[in-house]
């Protein structure tokens, strides 16, 4: 299994990190100077403590960890699948658009599309530059929100730089944003709150530590999978 996480708590500054420090104040200048305090917040930049593994192992009851955040749950496939696959990302986390590029698609056509999966997307964001791409898939609507969140994974090289704003603000209007609502949307005070409780929850009550991280009917799996592990976790839930 493909173990390469991207951790809450890193040790060295990494260059990814050196970037979006500096792509925080150009979103500053985007929201202006009211939203100074919504982006210059340290809560999403400093994560909280690293925790253990839930209590009795790996795996979290299920029917606490389907409780949804305070902005509710966008999913994809069947509501009555034999499986659920929660994943936990964070947008400018390279090892997550890894998993989209390559496991993702074998996912969808093989399992969601054909009623064996129900997925559910769940923001973690790492840094502000995380919450604003998850604040923008929010306000893009129910209907483009997974399309969006893709094309942020496919594109993720364009817009985690030192720069983000125009790359950003294209995406965006692929998905009918307009300059306007754009920086409306991420001079969003409440959802931003949402975003990070959302968070906080997945790291005290979960045991979620990195990104990507991953429940297939309550049993943790932390790190991207290939596809054939992906079958391997799966066919025990699909037998009978």
């Amino acid at each position: 299994m493909d173990k390469t996480i991207e951790a809450v708590a890193a040790p060295t500054m990494t260059r990814r990190r050196i970037l979006v420090g500096g792509a925080t104040a150009a979103i500053v200048a985007v929201a202006g100077a009211g939203a100074y305090y919504l982006w210059s917040r340290p809560s999403l930049s400093q994560p909280g403590p690293v925790v253990a593994e839930p209590p009795g192992g790996a795996d979290v009851p299920l029917a606490e960890l389907m409780a949804p955040g305070p902005l509710g749950d966008n999913f994809l496939g069947s509501a009555d699948a034999p499986v659920t696959i929660i994943e936990y990302a964070s947008m400018t986390c390279p090892h997550c658009a890894h998993f989209y590029e390559t496991t993702y698609p074998e996912l969808k056509t093989k399992y969601i599309d054909t009623g064996k999966v129900r997925f559910i997307f769940r923001e973690f964001p790492l840094d502000q530059l995380a919450a604003a791409a998850s604040m923008l898939a929010r306000c893009a609507g129910k209907d483009k929100y997974f399309p969006l969140i893709e094309t942020f994974f496919a594109q993720q090289k364009e817009w985690v730089v030192q720069k983000p704003l125009e790359p950003m603000l294209a995406i965006a209007k692929q998905a009918g944003f307009t300059q306007q609502s754009f920086e409306e949307c991420l001079a969003n005070q409440q959802m931003l709150t949402a975003l990070e409780e959302t968070r906080k929850r997945a790291n005290t009550k979960f045991g979620v530590n990195s990104t990507p991280t991953f429940f297939i009917n309550g049993k943790i799996i932390r790190g991207g999978f290939s596809a054939e592990e992906l079958d391997k976790q799966i066919a025990p839930y699909l037998k009978g």
